[in-house]
């Protein structure tokens, strides 16, 4: 709440501080949706707009980030729909089904060309089937298993009973397992990630948007 209170004050660091601390989270949500790296940053980017233009609605009954991460969800679910919409058939392009496959940047410490390369192929195995996943199961799946949220999170961010969320999170690990069999664990920490220069652009595309000075 102070935060938000030195934000409604407008001030800069504050914005900063927020954004930072829920860039990931927010990119991943989107990203489980819409299925695309350019189009989950500009679902953020409109995100915070929103929620920052509306910021002294906020009244502290769920945390700061679960409010943000329902905003996030509704902005993707909406472009969805009216992406769907727009094609008239009611589904996506045959195009848009593909899975979307994730460049992720190297860590320049990583001099192992043989680690690397099999991170990168482990990595864009999970994002792939994640990708493929049916739409019900992917964002409960990304919200719990990639970002880490509670069952009770997940529930309210998705207008969902718990169990529903067990459910389709139980179903959403048996399909991923015929494609990455024990491959599923340890590895999501580091799926989708968004740091780094991502994180900045975002941060300062955002921070311009609200009319501060680079």
């Amino acid at each position: 709440m102070d935060l938000v209170s030195r934000a409604l004050a407008r001030d800069r660091e504050a914005f900063r501080i927020i954004m930072r601390r829920n860039n990931q989270r927010l990119y991943r949500i989107a990203r489980g949706v819409v299925r695309d790296d350019a189009e989950a940053e500009d679902v953020v980017q409109e995100a915070y707009m929103r929620a920052f233009s509306h910021l002294d609605a906020f009244r502290g009954a769920s945390s700061l980030s679960t409010w943000l991460s329902r905003i996030t969800i509704n902005e993707a679910l909406g472009r969805l729909r009216r992406k769907r919409r727009a094609e008239g058939a009611g589904l996506m392009s045959a195009g848009a089904t593909e899975a979307e496959i994730i460049r992720f940047p190297l860590s320049p410490d990583d001099i192992d060309p043989e680690r690397r390369m099999a991170q990168r192929q482990i990595l864009q195995l999970v994002e792939q089937a994640t990708d493929n996943l049916p739409d019900a199961f992917r964002t409960v799946f990304v919200a719990r298993v990639i970002e880490g949220m509670s069952m009770e999170e997940t529930a309210e961010l998705l207008g969902l009973r718990p169990q529903t969320v067990k459910t389709r999170l139980h179903r959403a690990r048996a399909l991923l397992r015929k494609e990455l069999d024990a491959k599923i664990g340890p590895i999501l920490l580091d799926a989708f990630p968004f740091a780094g220069r991502r994180c900045d652009r975002l941060t300062g595309a955002v921070l311009r948007r609200l009319d501060f000075p680079g």
